[in-house]
This record gives structure tokens, sequence and C-alpha cells, in this order.
């Protein structure tokens, strides 16, 4: 396995930031705009979405499926089916915690055994939200408790199958790819 390293072309890539603004604050993230001296020393601008982090959980029945849901998204414009996510809480600084929390309030799980699968990034050029993906398994369920604003229908679907339609680009969102990918290469060598 190829391992990244710090190393002196990633250091001779490396911007330096001059001034920072925030020009907008949301209730989920930030706008904060930079002006940057590049390697060669000329300026440039950098807009960057600012985000306190969110996890991410797949959660794998005994069966092999997996749990999903699906919910309408407004960025993408239309409805995803996605595993279980969420965002940080203000000031949470324990992910796991985050992650058995969306786990509950989701789909009414509870997991015995969690696994961490790594960090995602879906868009590092622009955006700084770091996803924990978390593994969750031997699972005992209970009743829902989505936040107000959330419809969401779960959905049942083999891991194989997920990870057909991860590769088939019918699973636009990227931690469900990511988290889905990672899980079947785990189970399947």
């Amino acid at each position: 396995m190829h391992e990244i390293q710090e190393t002196w072309e990633q250091e001779a890539l490396r911007e330096t930031v001059k001034t920072r603004e925030t020009v907008y604050r949301g209730k989920i993230f930030n706008v904060e705009v930079s002006q940057v001296t590049l390697p060669n020393g000329k300026i440039a601008r950098r807009d960057v979405v600012r985000h306190r982090g969110a996890v991410c959980v797949l959660p794998l029945l005994d069966d092999g499926r997996v749990m999903l849901v699906r919910q309408w998204r407004a960025g993408y414009g239309g409805v995803t089916l996605e595993i279980p996510a969420g965002k940080l809480d203000e000031g949470e600084t324990d992910p796991l915690a985050a992650c058995k929390r969306e786990l509950r309030e989701e789909i009414g799980a509870h997991a015995e055994k969690w696994t961490y699968l790594g960090e995602y990034y879906g868009s590092p050029a622009i955006l700084d939200e770091k996803i924990h993906m978390y593994l969750a398994e031997e699972l005992t369920f209970g009743e829902t408790h989505p936040d107000f604003d959330e419809f969401l229908v779960p959905e049942k679907i083999p891991l194989s199958e997920l990870k057909d339609l991860c590769l088939d680009g019918k699973i636009p969102d990227g931690k469900t790819q990511a988290a889905a990918l990672r899980v079947y290469l785990m189970k399947n060598g």
C-alpha cells in the first residue's frame, strides 16, 4: 500500500495565507475569502466553505444487508439513497458519539460493534468539511427520532448490490460510495 507522506514536494506546493475574511456566517457553515501567496510568489484568491464536520455510518445487518435512507437533498435537487449521516453539533468533539446519535435518530438502531473507516473530504478544493466514516454491526432496533426537518424512508440493500450501485454511478452521494466500497473490500478481500 502506498502511504501519503509530507515530503519536500508537498511543501513546495504549499500556499501561504496573506489575508482572510469571513463573508458569510450561516447556521451550518461559514464562507471565507482569502488572499494567498502561491508557490511561485503570485497572489490568488481562495473561497472556502468552513464546516464544523460531520459523521456517517454504514449499518450492516447480520444478513449482509445495509440499512440506507432515502431523503430529499436540496444541494442535489432530488432524492438520494445514502447511509445515515449528520453534522457534528456545535462544540461536539466525539465523532463516534455523533455517529451513535445519528444511527438512533435516522434508523432507530443501536450497534454493539463499531469500526472506524477513516475520513472523507467531499470537495477539498472549496470545502473543509471532514466526514468521519464508521461501520456499525451487531444492530438492535427501536424507534427512530429524526430531526423536525428530516423526512426519511429506510431501505435495506445487500452490501454486494450497494457496491454495484456505487460502481454503476447510481449512488451520487460520495460518502456513501466511499464507506460502501471500503466495507465491501474489508468483508470480501
